[in-house]
């Protein structure tokens, strides 16, 4: 009766599993007992049944919700990664493996598998590692192969989970964390003892999160990460102090910083610095101390970006004092201090810059004329949001004295003081209404004719009533919040435009908006579709069955303009 039992469950089993080849010589399984010895398993094979159990709800909400960029209000890089890019980067099948010799027991290759796994996410890697041996043990070579890995670590994860992911990766170039819980000084020694050929970090935090990292600790992970050259790092604020020195270290983000009594960076090969710190007035860091070790430290900086309430005249003659002469990109932000004498200094000392940010400053159009004299050949990127001294005038003045400019931003600069605005903050509306004392008017027009320029925001131009566009290659143009701009004076002769965002704008502006760049798409579609007639006296429209005698360019033309369609965003 015990004999029939085990029977019936052998057969419940049987039917359950299926029938299948053995993992280890490949014969039948069906009542074969194999000789072959089990082979030794790696020494992290506990770890990584550890990482299997906790890792697949981080990273399935992972997939759900793509992490996001650093809060920064410039970003220097033009690619941003969309939200379908994988999780996990693994390289080809090229490394010293036999894969042609390893097959499943379906007779599929290692090849083919590894280029199947190698697109999945991390949540479904660790999938797949339960279908069979053969594929469990494909997945810890597609691990160890890994190269870059983003991950999102949950508030009731332990550290002990994220070492274990970490672990099973050992050759990661490229790791980009999302905290939800409180970081402090154990992650990075997880990430520096199980990374070893870390060259790029990102640490970014939720809202409920605190990063606990002093500036002791995070300057001793720089200093033994030899072979590191970005680090991100977000919710700086217990830093307290920092002392950075490494030799491979080129780009340096870090964001919320608040009162540091001492900043160091000897890092000779650092190209890119972003420092963000916290909008509290009592901040006492020394700005000034910092721009001035940074000319004997970093010679090599091409690209700052400093938001700070506490950026002044002073520090920006610090900063002119380094003598940065690689410097293409600077980004002072909220720097109300920072006048057109301030303007005449940067111009005076870096004549070949690329980008320029001054948003939140005190510059006014005779500013933009010394930017306009200096930098006419050389200036792709302006970007004068929350600059209530600069007018209409001063606008058009730019782009008609910058022929190379792709992108201005000038949100919040035309505005009206009295609209009620929720963009803006007391010192914005303080310098409002002292430039509506000064006597500048409040309902202006703005006439911009360019032939380069691709992206133009005017977001919160609440003064702005009156718009007339002429930009052949405009692609993007944001009228958020112009609450004022009145239909019948909107003008668009804008063909490439993509995308309008007019959240906050009246019902029948929106209307205006899209009447406005549906005509231009169809007027745009029939130009195509049209030819001058021998003697050269008008255009007519081609019948349909002459379009097959069309060039391929003019096929290809057509395409193209058909693909071009305007999105309106009002939401």
């Amino acid at each position: 009766m015990h004999h029939i039992a085990d029977g019936s469950d052998d057969a419940k089993r049987a039917k359950k599993r299926g029938s299948y080849n053995c993992g280890r010589c490949g014969l039948p399984k069906k009542g074969h007992n194999c000789n072959v010895k089990t082979p030794t398993s790696p020494p992290h094979s506990s770890i990584s049944t550890l990482s299997a159990l906790s890792a697949p709800p981080s990273s399935a909400s992972l997939a759900r919700h793509p992490q996001p960029n650093l809060r920064r209000a410039l970003s220097f890089e033009d690619v941003v990664p969309t939200a379908g890019e994988a999780l996990a980067s693994f390289p080809e099948a090229d490394l010293d493996l036999d894969f042609d010799l390893d097959v499943d027991s379906s007779g599929l290759p290692m090849s083919l598998l590894w280029e199947v796994l190698r697109r999945l996410p991390p949540a479904g890697i660790l999938s797949a590692a339960r279908v069979s041996r053969f594929w469990r043990e494909t997945t810890k070579r597609l691990w160890r192969a890994a190269e870059e890995l983003n991950v999102r670590v949950p508030a009731r994860v332990q550290v002990g989970s994220v070492a274990s992911m970490l672990h099973k990766c050992p050759w990661i170039v490229k790791l980009s964390i999302k905290m939800e819980s409180d970081v402090d000084s154990t992650m990075l020694a997880c990430i520096a003892f199980s990374c070893p050929n870390l060259e790029y970090m990102e640490i970014s935090t939720t809202d409920t999160a605190i990063n606990r990292i002093n500036g002791d600790e995070l300057g001793r992970f720089v200093s033994e990460k030899k072979s590191l050259k970005s680090l991100k790092v977000e919710g700086c604020c217990n830093l307290g102090r920092i002392v950075l020195c490494s030799s491979s270290l080129s780009t340096l983000w870090l964001s919320d910083l608040y009162s540091l009594s001492k900043m160091v960076f000897n890092c000779p090969q650092l190209r890119e610095i972003s420092l963000e710190f916290s909008h509290q007035g009592n901040d006492g860091t020394d700005l000034k101390t910092l721009f001035e070790g940074l000319g004997r430290s970093c010679p090599s900086l091409q690209n700052i970006h400093i938001s700070s309430m506490h950026l002044s005249h002073a520090v920006v003659l610090a900063l002119t004092a380094a003598q940065l002469r690689e410097l293409r990109m600077l980004s002072l932000v909220l720097g109300s201090e920072i006048t057109d004498a301030s303007v005449a200094a940067i111009a005076s000392s870096y004549p070949n810059l690329e980008l320029l940010d001054l948003s939140g400053s005190s510059i006014s159009d005779s500013g933009i004329g010394m930017i306009c004299n200096v930098f006419g050949e050389t200036l792709t990127r302006l970007l004068l949001a929350l600059c209530p001294y600069v007018s209409s005038s001063g606008i058009q003045f730019a782009t008609a004295q910058l022929p190379n400019l792709e992108l201005m931003d000038c949100g919040m600069t035309i505005c009206d003081p009295n609209s009620d605005n929720p963009t803006a903050d007391e010192n914005i509306c303080e310098l409002q209404q002292s430039s509506v004392a000064n006597g500048r008017l409040t309902n202006q027009k703005l006439i911009i004719k360019h032939n380069r320029l691709k992206k133009l925001s005017l977001w919160g131009c609440s003064g702005l009533d009156a718009l007339y566009l002429n930009c052949p290659q405009l692609t993007d143009l944001n009228l958020n919040s112009c609450r004022n701009l009145h239909p019948e004076r909107l003008l668009l002769q804008c063909p490439g435009l993509e995308n309008v965002h007019a959240s906050g704008c009246q019902d029948i502006l929106v209307m205006a908006i899209k009447s406005q760049v549906c005509n231009a798409y169809a007027a745009s579609e029939n130009l195509l579709l049209c030819k001058r007639l021998p003697d050269g006296s008008k255009r007519v429209r081609v019948p349909h069955h002459l379009l097959s005698n069309e060039s391929p360019e003019d096929d290809n033309k057509r395409r193209k303009i058909e693909r071009r369609l305007c999105n309106v965003v009002v939401d």
